[in-house]
């Protein structure tokens, strides 16, 4: 009953829409015909086209676009390296491969691009394969490239490098060193991911009452940010929110 009273609030929201911005009847007759589709449809070629410059449109509909067809960004890049198999092109298949999770094989090309770059000194390149492999599971390949980068000149490309190379050696096991850069970078790249990782891996090696400090700043941050930046990292603040509960309750 509850979601017929709102799929009728939803026509009656988008034929109102319709009428007032003279839009073709057709829509309204789609919209009675097909409630649901219907709405949906008008809403994503009549409603959204008018708010495209905001950037939270922008976002809901490269969001949607990547839920309806995941695959579409790589057929293109696909497409366009069968036509000319250049560093550029194999560097574009690796960020469409790697918006849908498939980091093994974004790694390939990145490597690829690398390959076809002036000399393989293409440093954004090696900062992308570096993530791709270390987002496989290759903790190894990606630090040794990662300790070979030159300093950057922007500061904060540094700092996320940094927070890449404190993860490898999260992941190879070198506790110490990968504590003590996720506090140093930390303290100054926005969002809460450093402290995350930070808390997590204290937990891990047992350092339960230290891990507090830095969930108690992953849930500042989580109130300062907007609600897009939240929405994307929701997985992320939700289970720093979770844990620093839990290790609130497990104290004595």
């Amino acid at each position: 009953m509850a979601l017929l009273v709102l799929i009728l609030a939803l026509q009656l929201c988008c034929v109102v829409h319709c009428i007032r911005h003279a839009c073709s009847r057709l829509w309204i007759v789609a919209i009675l015909v097909f409630p649901l589709l219907g709405c949906l449809a008008y809403a994503w070629f009549e409603i959204l086209p008018a708010h495209a410059g905001r950037r939270e449109v922008r976002a809901v509909r490269a969001a949607m676009s990547r839920k309806l067809d995941p695959q579409r960004a790589v057929r293109r890049a696909r497409e366009a390296l069968d036509m000319a198999d250049t560093a550029a092109n194999q560097s574009a298949l690796g960020d469409a491969l790697a918006e849908t999770g498939a980091w093994a094989e974004a790694a390939v090309h990145y490597a690829q691009a690398l390959a076809k770059s002036a000399g393989g000194r293409d440093r954004a390149c090696k900062v992308k394969l570096a993530r791709a492999e270390l987002e496989a599971g290759n903790a190894r390949p990606a630090h040794a490239l990662l300790e070979e980068l030159p300093p950057s000149g922007s500061a904060s490309e540094n700092d996320r490098v940094t927070l890449l190379l404190a993860r490898s050696l999260d992941e190879m096991g070198d506790e110490d060193r990968a504590l003590a850069l996720y506090e140093d970078v930390g303290s100054r790249l926005a969002g809460a991911e450093a402290q995350c990782r930070q808390a997590a891996l204290l937990i891990r090696v047992g350092r339960f009452d230290e891990a507090i400090a830095p969930l108690e700043e992953a849930e500042r941050r989580a109130r300062r940010i907007d609600r897009l930046e939240r929405m994307r990292d929701a997985a992320m603040y939700e289970w720093a929110a979770r844990t620093l509960a839990e290790l609130r309750a497990a104290q004595p």
